[in-house]
């Protein structure tokens, strides 16, 4: 099947037309190429609710992704709730598929607002849930909410990527929005950002604090994800696999 979807999109030509797009067209596009095929990822973390807006205006009932680690904070799940009802979302979790007390102590982490080996966490619980449900949902493409500005990481995405670990397109609307884009659309449309947004939070994962943490006056919006760990992707994004 991937054979085949490589040979229907030219990805340099279409990348060519698309980085001169507003997000909300390159989403259009992508719900007329990939119709049902089309699923999105979702961490329902600060400002997920831009483009799940975007998407279920595009594509209504497109299946949404939301991988549960089995530690994250209780105000996700309220989020997500807020949002599932507003919009009417198709959300289909897929769950770590270890035992989060028992992963501590068998992997020695003893301190449960602390990981000494975060990447072994997020391969565990978080990349594993995510290719599980790749593999299971086979979509054709897949929209996902990262933008350049981000982490160095990013900069040499393109909007429309051939991805070869889980064998479908992948498709990064925002990628050239900036922080203000952002803000603008999200109050535009009278958007919610997660409750924890407003206490500091500008980037939002796990609960532990070597995970996620307030930032503080200055720092860079994900200065607050894996904190003097050197770490900045949990992997998903990475065709490599939990990345640093």
């Amino acid at each position: 099947m991937s054979a085949v979807l490589e040979q229907t999109i030219d990805i340099d030509a279409s990348n060519a037309v698309l980085d001169s797009y507003e997000p909300r067209s390159i989403v259009n596009w992508a719900a007329k190429e990939f119709r049902n095929g089309l699923v999105m990822s979702s961490s329902f973390g600060a400002e997920s609710a831009l483009l799940l807006h975007m998407a279920t205006e595009a594509l209504p009932g497109i299946k949404v992704v939301m991988v549960d680690t089995g530690y994250l904070f209780p105000e996700t799940f309220r989020f997500m709730e807020e949002l599932r009802l507003r919009f009417d979302l198709n959300v289909w979790v897929y769950r770590t598929q270890q035992d989060p007390i028992a992963y501590l102590k068998e992997t020695g982490e003893t301190d449960p607002t602390y990981r000494n080996d975060i990447t072994r966490c997020c391969a565990a619980n978080k990349n594993e849930p995510f290719e599980r449900a790749m593999r299971q949902l086979k979509p054709a493409a897949w929209l996902r909410g990262i933008r350049r500005n981000q982490a160095d990481t990013r900069q040499s995405k393109q909007i429309v990527e051939w991805s070869e670990r889980y064998g479908c397109y992948a498709v990064s609307p925002l990628l050239n929005w900036t922080k203000r884009d952002i803000h603008n659309y999200m109050k535009q449309h009278d958007l919610p950002y997660h409750p924890l947004y407003e206490q500091g939070y500008a980037s939002i994962g796990c609960n532990p604090l070597s995970c996620t943490r307030p930032i503080q006056i200055g720092e860079d919006p994900r200065a607050g994800r894996w904190a003097g760990s050197g770490k900045v992707e949990c992997g998903l994004h990475l065709e490599g696999g939990a990345g640093i």
